[in-house]
C-alpha cells in the first residue's frame, strides 16, 4: 500500500453546536456535514491535525 492509498474513516458522533467556532471550521473542513455523517479522507500530517483538534468530537479509524 503506497502512501496516496491510505484513508481514514471518520464519523461525528458528537454535535458541533456550543464548540468554538475554530472546531466548527475544522469539523466542516473535514467534510463533516451531520451527525453520525462519516466521510473517507486521505491520511495525511494536515488531516491528522485536524482529526486531533477536534478529537472529542469524532469517531476514526484507519
Amino acid at each position: 500500500m503506497t502512501k496516496a492509498e491510505k484513508k481514514i474513516s471518520v464519523t461525528l458522533v458528537k454535535s458541533v453546536i456550543g464548540t468554538k467556532a475554530s472546531h466548527r471550521d475544522t469539523v466542516r473542513g473535514l467534510g463533516l456535514r451531520r451527525l453520525n455523517h462519516t466521510v473517507v479522507v486521505e491520511d495525511t500530517p494536515a488531516i491528522r491535525g485536524m482529526i486531533d483538534k477536534v478529537s472529542y468530537l469524532l469517531k476514526y479509524e484507519a
